[in-house]
């Protein structure tokens, strides 16, 4: 008998990912650590699919205690934003098991490096599979507290495994159910993948005024990117290539992923960005202060720009974009944000940061 699916988090993502695999015929637990927020899902007994998924996806088990949620599980899908990894690992950690496959969707920039950095901080004595996906498998909404729409499907997810020898148990138990994630050399190549990095802030901030006028009522990618904020997005982007270089890692370019995940073609960016279907349809967030901001300036841009000027190269796209969301909301997102110090890996030379992303960091 297949193992119940453990889906962590049940905000958008974790609602259509919960919904979805239960109309695949997966028994599916998921967790939330607020019972208000899924009280309706228990009432219910499941999840309303509209969209690309249709139908209604009934759940084994909905439940706000992290113990029952993964006692029966292997796969356990980590759907909360990457600002609560940390505290989804110290949960987890007094329960979890050797052979639990774990996966964040997505990592964001050096997600699982920091989910095992916190395990060893609680002295968790098990070894799971910690994995990161490049990015989240739908292009997805709720649409109320127990409904969701799929608008998108994407082609082709990288996901890397911690330790590295064990992407074959992680590629089982997740091609069980997905054909469209692919196994990655190494979670740098996963959290340098990471295209939201570079497309949720800059879209953010360049439309800020527009968002706060009409509290997000346009389409966040279609509406709100001009050939002008393309060419900004462009530069971020080439800085992120540069970095991942510098650790070894070379990834696709922000328009060489839209191809390959949403088969969007241009013959530049903003053609590309405007040829993708996925994004059709996706509002822009009411407010600056939401997860394109809270989450991927901390959790994707300040480690990228962290891991730059460790080695020599000054990012001065991302650091702007750092700078002026931190000006916008009166925070300082440096000193929120992921480090090669925080992570443990602040003296490290680039071969020993690929080493310990590859097999953790019993290697250093």
């Amino acid at each position: 008998m297949t193992p119940p699916v453990a889906v962590v988090g049940a905000g958008h993502a974790g609602r259509a990912l919960a919904g979805h695999l239960a109309l695949l015929g997966a028994e599916v637990v998921l967790w939330n650590r607020t019972p208000a927020n899924i009280a309706e899902i228990v009432e219910r007994g499941g999840i309303e699919m509209e969209g690309e998924a249709v139908g209604f996806g009934k759940l084994a088990l909905v439940t706000s205690d992290i113990k029952e949620a993964l006692a029966e599980a292997q796969l356990v899908m980590v759907c909360v934003p990457a600002f609560g990894h940390r505290d989804v690992a110290r949960l987890c950690a007094p329960y979890l098991r050797d052979d639990h496959v774990v996966v964040l969707n997505p990592g964001r920039t050096f997600g699982a490096l920091e989910f095992i950095h916190e395990l060893r901080a609680q002295q968790c004595i098990a070894r799971p599979v910690v994995a990161e996906a490049a990015t989240f498998i739908f292009a997805s909404r709720s649409t109320g507290p127990a409904q969701s729409r799929v608008m998108r499907i994407k082609h082709a997810v990288p996901v890397a495994a911690i330790p590295v020898d064990r992407t074959p148990e992680m590629m089982e138990q997740l091609n069980a159910w997905y054909h469209q994630f692919t196994p990655a050399e190494s979670t740098l190549d996963t959290s340098f993948g990471n295209v939201g990095a570079v497309v949720h802030p800059v879209i953010t901030l360049l439309n800020a005024a527009r968002i706060e006028s009409t509290h997000g009522r346009f389409d966040f990618y279609l509406d709100g990117v001009s050939p002008s904020v393309a060419h900004v997005l462009e530069a971020v982007d080439r800085e992120r290539l540069a970095v991942a270089q510098l650790l070894g890692v070379q990834v696709r370019s922000l328009q060489d992923w839209l191809l390959s995940a949403y088969r969007a073609e241009g013959g530049d960016l903003y053609e590309a960005i405007l040829a993708n279907e996925g994004y059709r349809g996706i509002q822009a967030p009411p407010t600056t202060h939401n997860r394109y901001m809270l989450e991927d300036v901390p959790m994707s841009m300040v480690p990228m720009a962290s891991a730059g000027r460790s080695f020599g190269l000054t990012p001065r796209a991302i650091e702007a974009v750092i700078d002026l969301a931190g000006l916008m909301h009166t925070t300082n997102y440096w000193s929120r944000g992921r480090t090669l110090a925080t992570l443990g890996l602040e003296g490290l030379s680039p071969a020993e940061i690929e080493q310990v992303a590859m097999y953790g960091y019993d290697v250093v």
